[in-house]
């Protein structure tokens, strides 16, 4: 936690636990299942979400909050899942490294998945949909929205998502609002 999610490495961390690399690649595939295992989480967001990106990019919307749901509504996965946020909230530290985690394994994620070269703030406003979704349904249990059906969020949100998903349409040139103003 000290050196930050991003600038850590899994031969630093193997250097300092006395063991070789391919020992922690055998146990937890990658600096992701490490962190998720250091975390105790039962669940890493970034391998729900990364499940979820196959498929139609029309239908993303409905199958990452689908996931997201599956994985906060679960009994187990989700109180875990909300002890670190909280904890996240507290703790400086915690909250800089989990922030890593969200821009480098989620972000940087979707914005592959979008393409194009607004991708990263496409992916970022998807992601701060994310967010304030799992904030007020999970940590502040914000009604209506803490009691509603998966079926009820995915229909309020998905619209909101699939906008993000949209790249910017080119800007028209000042020529063209020129011609645009004469009609």
């Amino acid at each position: 936690m000290a050196d930050g999610y991003q600038t850590v490495s899994l031969r630093s961390i193997a250097a300092e636990a006395g063991v070789d690399v391919a020992l922690i690649s055998y146990f937890f595939g990658s600096k992701r299942g490490l962190f998720a295992a250091v975390l105790a989480l039962p669940a890493s967001p970034p391998d729900v979400l990364r499940a979820a990106l196959p498929g139609d990019l029309a239908t993303l919307p409905e199958r990452v909050l689908r996931a997201l749901l599956d994985t906060w509504d679960d009994p187990s996965r989700g109180a875990q899942l909300r002890v670190v946020l909280t904890a996240a909230v507290q703790d400086a530290e915690l909250r800089r490294l989990l922030t890593d985690v969200l821009e480098r394994e989620m972000i940087d994620l979707l914005a592959e998945r979008f393409g194009g070269a607004d991708a990263r703030y496409r992916a970022a406003a998807f992601g701060a949909q994310l967010a304030g979704l799992v904030s007020t349904r999970y940590l502040l249990r914000l009604e209506p929205l803490a009691s509603m059906s998966a079926d009820e969020i995915v229909r309020y949100h998905a619209p909101g998502l699939r906008a993000a998903i949209r790249p910017r349409p080119p800007a028209a040139s000042p020529r063209d609002a020129t011609r645009i103003g004469r009609r």
